[in-house]
Formats: structure tokens, sequence, C-alpha cells
């Protein structure tokens, strides 16, 4: 497949030509499911004119049907383009399909979907990861040069990590969430999910910048990254001992070759602990479920979603919500809208809070002494469809990366083991907020030193 670097100095008939030929790939992968709509021939100049890149269906494109793969939002059509879609357009890139992805983005797994699960491209009894499974799918398969994914917990890294490719978080603020369907307002971020490293930086140079009609945008000047990557230079890098320790044999192997490669390139390993990653996972899922809460209840057939015709108001509400919603989306409503409640507020929901802060002044702490912080991305490799019957085990498949998107740091997932038999196993580097210079140029040595 060829890269986005190579891909943005095509002349406009080879882009067609490319287009066609990711037009048939797609028709001929169709059971991968990573498309939640099989392109069509007519589409090719549709899309727009530029280089294709796959997009999550959580993000607007004017005149698509933007769904978050629920039921409630079936014939939705986006009135307006999300910022990230008019950056790209501006810089010769085009959206070009609709990639699947768990209900409004609450899984690990793109099993929540309304259109069916995406499988992975490395065994098709194993999950792409999610919930930005179906971007990272078409990466890895080949049916997609790059994509847009949206991180909450992890939803961007840990896909890219079961699929072998790139993923990218940004540090929050630094890319616009205008567009961008809300699942918690204070967590998610939109990132690239590419083939390689310098893809990822280039698309990130191009999505990032400040919205002013974005109240979480930050008004900075954004310094472009991609044109001056450094994969010499020598860095402090600290290793998180006890995630390690948790991680499964195979990731704990992957783990310590890639440490052991980045000490044989001249960068200084250091070896630091943080706290139980049980309170991470407490933290993440209160103040994620709350603001869910808060940001899903205009889907009630009034204002947004599909009605489902009632004899009264409430009678309305209960069964636009009880058919429009997933499962899981239904049980993280339901928890937010309980730690939300009067006399648990303060039981619950502030005290995640003030785990958050917590968590956020551990990474400042290692920071002092450590250029990047290097952890699995996962405890295993992908798991099995169906293997994970309690939610409470597939919440557990974040472990390593919630804590990134409590502090609002910029991460990325880099393959460790693509070139395996195996199925991928991706190691992930942390960068202090607004780093992401130092970021890529990290995953950039490795990345190097592991081909």
């Amino acid at each position: 497949m060829i890269t986005l670097k190579s891909a943005l100095e095509l002349s406009p008939q080879e882009i067609v030509n490319l287009k066609q030929d990711l037009t048939k790939k797609i028709k001929e992968q169709k059971d991968l499911g990573a498309y939640v709509e099989q392109l069509i021939d007519s589409d090719i100049n549709e899309y727009g004119q530029g280089v294709p890149i796959a997009i999550k269906d959580n993000i607007q494109v004017q005149g698509w049907n933007i769904t978050c793969a629920s039921n409630i939002l079936q014939g939705y059509v986006a009135p307006y383009n999300a910022t990230v879609i008019d950056k790209m357009q501006e810089n010769n890139l085009s959206p070009f399909g609709r990639t699947n992805m768990d209900e409004f983005a609450m899984g690990s797994s793109t099993e929540n979907s309304f259109y069916g699960k995406t499988l992975n491209p490395f065994d098709s009894n194993c999950v792409p990861g999610g919930s930005s499974g179906g971007s990272a799918a078409a990466v890895g398969a080949g049916i997609a040069i790059a994509a847009l994914g949206s991180d909450t917990g992890g939803s961007i890294r840990q896909p890219a990590s079961f699929c072998g490719c790139v993923g990218m978080k940004p540090t929050y603020g630094k890319v616009s969430r205008y567009g961008l369907s809300a699942y918690s307002s204070s967590l998610d971020q939109i990132g690239p999910i590419t083939q390689n490293v310098e893809d990822a930086a280039i698309l990130y140079d191009i999505l990032a910048g400040y919205e002013p009609k974005d109240s979480t945008s930050l008004n900075v000047t954004h310094k472009k990254v991609s044109d001056t990557l450094d994969a010499d230079k020598k860095l402090t890098i600290a290793v998180i001992e006890n995630y390690l320790e948790e991680a499964g044999e195979r990731v704990q192997t992957a783990m310590n070759e890639s440490i052991k490669a980045l000490k044989s390139a001249g960068h200084k390993i250091i070896y630091k602990k943080m706290i139980n990653s049980k309170f991470d996972i407490a933290a993440y899922y209160i103040t994620a479920s709350a603001e869910a809460s808060a940001n899903l209840s205009r889907y009630d057939g009034v204002r947004y979603g599909n009605r489902v015709e009632s004899q009264n108001l409430k009678e309305m509400y209960l069964k636009t919500r009880s058919q429009g919603f997933g499962d899981e989306v239904k049980r993280r409503i339901l928890l937010g809208t309980f730690v939300l409640s009067s006399g648990y507020y303060d039981a619950y929901y502030i005290k995640a809070q003030k785990a958050r802060h917590l968590i956020k002044n551990q990474f400042e702490n290692i920071f002092k002494e450590a250029d990047l912080i290097f952890t699995p991305v996962a405890p295993t490799p992908a798991f099995e469809f169906g293997s994970k019957k309690d939610p409470l085990d597939m919440y557990l498949s974040d472990i390593y990366t919630i804590a990134v998107n409590l502090a609002g740091l910029p991460a990325i997932s880099v393959p460790l083991t693509r070139k395996s038999k195996d199925l991928p196993i991706g190691g992930q580097f942390i960068a202090k907020a607004f780093d992401e210079r130092t970021l890529f140029d990290g995953a950039l040595s490795l990345e190097n030193i592991l081909r």
C-alpha cells in the first residue's frame, strides 16, 4: 500500500486511479466489516479530489450519513464538516469511506456496532480493538492509506496495536473536537491511524490547530513536526515497571526486546512505578460515563435521533432510547446518571476527579527525569470474539491507555511485532503535554530500529 507521504505527491489522475484501486480492494474485503457502507465507483469523485482518508463514523462530513454506529442515528445526514475535515480538504486530502466503530465510541472491540462486528485483518477470529476498530482494520488490511479515529481512553492506540498500525492521540485541545460526536467531552480527541510514524506526523500536522468554534480548542500556534523529525535524538525513556510486570507473557517479551533495542540505540532507560491501575480504571469510567450521560441526553426523539411514536411523551422517551441504544451505551448512561445523582456525586464523581489530579501529578513527576514514558498498549494481543463476557474484563483491555486521557497527554502506539506470524503487539510512548515533537522522534527511532 502506498504511504500517505508518497500519495501527497501524486497527480490528480493518479489519485483517481488510487481511489479506483482502493474501491476494488474494499469490495474484495467487504467481509472484514471495516467500512459501514461499501464504496461504489460513482463515489470516487463525489468524495473529493484529494488523497483518500478513511473516516470514523462519528466525525461529521457534510452530506454524509453519520450514525456513530447506532440505531438511533440511522438516517441522520451531517449538515456541516468537522474542523478536521475542512483541514484535510485544504491540504489535498479527501474523506473516503465511513469506518465501523463501537456504538458512540463505547467499547474496546468494535463488537458493539449496529452494523455488526469488524474482524481483525490478521486473524478473523479475533477483535480489531475499539472503538476505532474499523479505521485500524482498514489501515492494517491495506484498504485505507490512513484513517481518522477518536480516542477517549485508548480508542485509537489499542486498535492500532491490535491491527499492526501506528495510532496517535494528540495533547487534549491540539486537534479540534468541533464536529466530533461527543462521548466524554473532557477526554475525547481525534487522531491519525497510519502505516508508519512519519505518516502519522504528517496527518497530525494537517489536523492540529486552533478552532474558535470549539471551546476546548487551544489557542496556540501549531509548529509543524513532520518536516523536522529526528530519529537520532538520544532520549531518556521511563519504563513503567509495574505495568510491564502485569502484562501477558507475549507482551512482556515484545516490550523487553524493544527496551533492549532502545538501549542499544543509545537511549537511556530508567524504571519507574505508577499507582495501581485500578484507580485509573475507576476514575476513567466514572468520569467518562458521567459525561456520556449528559452528552447523550439529547438523543431523545425530540431534539435528535429517530423517534418511536408513542401515546405520550414519557413513553416516547422510553421507547426511543430503549430501541435506539445498544446494551453497552445503556449501561454507561445508567452508570453516569447514578454517579451524578444526589447523594452519590460527592462519593463517586468528586473522588474520581481527585484521582484524576493524582494521576496527572504522577506523570509530571516522572517527566522531571524522563523525556518519554514507554508502556505496553494492552495487556495482551487481540483477543477472540466473545471471550470477554464480563464488561469489567473488557474494560481492563484499556488499562494502560486511559491514564493518558485523564491527564490530557499525547501518546502513540508503535508496532513491535508487526512482521511476525502471530498477532501484532504495540508499544506506547507518552510525552509531556504539547511535546508531540519528542513523541514522534522517539516513536520513529524505535520504528527504525525494529525494521
